[in-house]
């Protein structure tokens, strides 16, 4: 709160040189492995929540605890998410966001990228684009893709045009 009142007072300029600061900071910071991260899920509705469980299926134990952000109107993916983890879906402060695809996505990644801005919380943002997208990326891709921590692409094209990108091959 003190840095608020100090940034507050000395002027807008400064402010936005601090913001622009932090900003770098966050996007260049180096993540350090740990033992255990939890994990916020991004889910859209159809192709997107079955191919998030798909990858969801394949983390350890470590990616906990899980928590789940899904549209209101979206009952179906609410339901597959029940179904796939039914004890899992509390709501705590998560230190990792996994999402693949869906617009939805943006505004949490950006949300999650604003608490390091400001100081509060590194938030190690992952995003695997969709397997769909052989060529180009998506909206959210191409958002995200200068966003994100790691940024997967499950097709040797698009690593090719973005080199920042991990290619694992076909994960999903």
């Amino acid at each position: 709160m003190e840095g608020v009142l100090i940034l507050a007072a000395l002027g807008g300029g400064t402010v936005a040189v601090f913001i622009a600061l932090r900003f770098w900071i966050v996007l260049h910071h180096r993540v350090v492995p740990r033992e255990s991260l939890s994990l916020l899920v991004v889910a859209g509705s159809g192709g997107h929540t079955t191919e998030i469980l798909r990858l969801l299926g394949n983390l350890s134990n470590a990616y906990s605890p899980r928590h789940y952000i899904f549209a209101d109107t979206d009952e179906m993916s609410a339901h597959k998410i029940r179904a796939f983890e039914v004890d899992r879906a509390e709501r705590y402060s998560s230190t990792m966001v996994l999402c693949n695809g869906p617009g939805t996505c943006v505004p949490i990644c950006l949300s999650a990228l604003l608490l390091g801005i400001l100081g509060i919380k590194k938030v190690i943002i992952v995003y695997v684009e969709s397997v769909c997208r052989v060529e180009t990326l998506s909206l959210s891709g191409k958002i995200l893709y200068y966003l994100s921590d790691y940024f997967i692409v499950q097709w040797p094209t698009l690593k090719e045009k973005y080199p920042k990108s991990v290619y694992l091959g076909r994960i999903v």
